[in-house]
């Protein structure tokens, strides 16, 4: 149905939430929202880590590496389906709405896994959980980019993509003593695995309930008055919480309101008025997902096959710190030094560095192999998670969880439903004559998209760097949008 216009406002809503302190009630948002690229570490992990638990038939599922990578993908797969589905029903009905819905699927999905009985059942529940995980991406990413400020909107965003590590550490670790026959049965170790991943989510679900609407989806939905009581209550939380006397602000914005927007005026938006900024996120996505999916869901994979290592979760913990650590470090800079320069950085030195390990793979052991793969991956985190950074400022608001669902399910679909099913299969046949080198070939093309995607950044990348979100992208609904389309075709361009 087609978006019908039910009014005019005119609103200082924007100006007032960019220029807010850093308070408590910030944290709460990070903690309530961004928690969920944890759960998302750990799923990958525990997959990647307990390949070897779950081959057995008679304590395992029977599985074969080929259905490793094949369960990898049925993940992925999930969440761009999921990221699809509940993306556009997140610009439709509201964040908070579909922040809460998709993590209650996250925690049913995830609890029927433990109790698989089967390869087909388990598949079908990995299906499902990554479509929870998915439609989380899209429905998290477009709230925490309007509820922080735009001065610390950069370093957020990418810390808390990162954060993925923070679950993949902990899933590896879990790993360790759940996949001990020492300490746990070994038909149990794994379905425990999958069960604390729910209880995790259900604590996060208790504190998520917690954050607010995204006041400026409700202002430009017909709901003005609960935007305004919103934003009252997180002024006065943090001046209580900082002490800071809030100053007032001029600058306004005047807003068509419409109870919907249609998916064609959506899809115009996207492909024909911001073109470039269209090829940019696409690069940025397949580029990163290939990398990344092909490489860790078979990781473990490839260290118990190759390099005779029969306890992974050490060395993919190690591995994940690294991934954390680097978006920690990295994502201030994100912020001063600029994105440009630091996402275009990041991605050709990680294709570089991973590169350079195809080409030395015969000669790594288990140990170097893993330090490579940290060095890489230290700078590889930040990029990636500037991407999800990229789709989420440089689009319309109306727009903004679509966009997101959109070139996360299309880079994801090409880099990462591809990457684990040839990683699987290339492990498979280079498993039959013992030689390691036989799956260089998926480094070297994940180096080359992610080289390329940081050449792309460097001719199309936005600097959205201090900007509030209407300036980058101004919404749809906005009232002088007719008379400024052509300001905009400039700015996509910038």
């Amino acid at each position: 149905m087609a978006g019908v216009e039910t009014g005019t406002i005119t609103t200082d809503i924007p100006a007032r939430m960019d220029r807010l302190p850093w308070a408590r009630w910030h944290w709460l948002v990070v903690i309530g929202l961004g928690t969920v690229w944890i759960l998302d570490g750990l799923e990958v992990t525990i997959v990647g880590s307990m390949s070897e638990a779950l081959k057995p038939g008679d304590t395992g599922l029977g599985l074969s590496s080929s259905d490793v990578g094949l369960a990898g993908a049925m993940y992925v797969a999930g969440a761009c389906v999921g990221a699809l589905f509940f993306g556009q029903l997140t610009d439709r009905f509201g964040r908070k709405k579909l922040f809460l819905i998709t993590l209650g699927v996250y925690t049913v999905a995830t609890v029927l896994t433990a109790f698989s009985m089967n390869p087909a059942w388990y598949f079908a529940c990995r299906f499902l959980t990554g479509t929870g995980i998915g439609g989380e991406y899209a429905a998290i990413n477009s709230a925490i980019d309007e509820l922080i400020p735009a001065k610390y909107r950069g370093r957020v965003d990418v810390a808390i993509n990162g954060s993925f590590w923070v679950g993949a550490a902990l899933g590896s670790l879990l790993t360790i003593p759940l996949l001990d026959p020492n300490v746990v049965d070994p038909s149990w170790g794994w379905r425990a695995a999958f069960a604390l991943g729910a209880i995790l989510a259900v604590g996060i679900l208790v504190v998520r309930r917690h954050v607010p609407e995204s006041p400026r989806w409700l202002f430009i939905h017909e709901r003005e008055d609960e935007a305004e009581r919103v934003v009252s209550d997180i002024e006065r939380t943090v001046v209580d919480e900082t002490g800071v006397e809030l100053h007032d602000v001029d600058d306004t914005i005047t807003i068509r309101q419409r109870k919907t927007i249609s998916l064609a005026l959506i899809a115009r938006t996207v492909f024909t008025m911001y073109p470039r900024r269209t090829i940019l996120c696409f690069s940025l996505f397949v580029g990163q997902a290939f990398l990344y999916n092909a490489f860790f869901f078979t990781y473990g994979d490839t260290l118990s096959t190759f390099l005779d290592v029969t306890q992974t979760g050490w060395y993919l913990a190690i591995f994940a710190a690294s991934n954390f650590i680097g978006a920690l470090v990295l994502s201030p800079l994100f912020d001063t030094i600029g994105r440009v320069r630091m996402i275009a950085g990041t991605y050709i030195v990680s294709g570089i560095l991973l590169a350079v390990a195809g080409v030395l793979l015969g000669d790594l052991s288990a140990v170097t192999l893993t330090m490579f793969g940290a060095v890489t991956f230290f700078f590889a985190s930040a990029g990636a998670s500037a991407a999800y950074l990229t789709a989420s400022e440089i689009f319309p608001m109306e727009t903004r969880a679509l966009c997101i669902a959109f070139f996360y399910a299309i880079g994801t679909a090409a880099g990462g439903i591809a990457g684990p099913l040839l990683f699987g299969r290339l492990i498979e046949d280079a498993s039959s004559d013992g030689d390691i080198t036989g799956i260089a070939i998926g480094y070297f093309i994940g180096a080359a998209l992610m080289i390329a995607g940081g050449i792309v950044e460097i001719f199309l990348g936005v600097k959205a760097e201090g900007q509030s979100l209407e300036d980058i992208a101004q919404p749809l609904t906005a009232e002088d949008r007719a008379d400024n389309q052509t300001d905009q075709a400039e700015r996509s361009r910038a």
